[in-house]
């Protein structure tokens, strides 16, 4: 492996540290973004028996809100219960855009490392071209030069393409992971302002 970072030249190093960053957010976007710490499926129920108790205190609200980010929407729905439908669902739409933007966090920079690493593959692949024909002189050419100049340009291009297609498949994926976390914390939402038995 050192051998073949040596062969690609400095160019390589961006795209090893792209490669880095990208494998951190796809770690990081796994565990964060687990069912079970964003909208676990047994909070609906467990609010909706305190509902029913009458047991939904200010304290009762703090634990539900600290309890999963499905918990912050529920927790402003229920700071809002003596109000109208209107203004639970206004609360809780502000509420979900905050969650919305927690659940997105890092996969911009994903995105961006998908778009960029074939470019800096690109740039790699266009140095190493550059020191190709820098090997051609009027005596004839240098073979280790002309060496080094195809092994820049072809591993550069090989290695942005390697970093690329993997950060675009997961930033696919956990796009489309968030989707389906929001769509079902909206329907759970929805289903709590029901139980709540709010006016109109």
């Amino acid at each position: 492996m050192w051998e073949i970072i040596l062969a690609a030249g400095w160019p390589i190093w961006p795209l090893i540290f792209a490669s880095i960053i990208a494998l951190a957010i796809i770690g990081e976007r796994f565990w964060s973004l687990r069912v079970e710490i964003v909208a676990p499926g047994d909070l609906l129920p467990e609010v909706q028996n305190l509902l029913n108790q009458g047991t939904i205190k200010k304290d009762v609200i703090a634990k539900i809100k600290e309890h999963s980010l499905l918990g912050e929407i529920f927790a402003s729905a229920l700071i809002n219960s003596n109000t109208s439908a209107a203004h639970i669902k206004e609360a809780i739409e502000e509420s979900g855009r905050a969650v919305n933007f927690k659940l997105e966090k890092y996969l911009s920079t994903l995105g961006t490392i998908a778009a960029v690493a074939p470019l800096l593959g690109l740039l790699g692949t266009v140095i190493g071209m550059v020191d190709l024909f820098s090997s051609f002189t009027n005596s004839g050419h240098d073979v280790a030069v002309f060496a080094r100049g195809i092994s820049v340009a072809l591993y550069n291009t090989a290695a942005g393409i390697v970093v690329a297609v993997p950060a675009m498949i997961f930033y696919r994926f956990f796009r489309s992971k968030v989707d389906d976390l929001i769509f079902d914390m909206e329907q759970q939402a929805l289903k709590l302002i029901e139980s709540m038995g709010v006016r109109k």
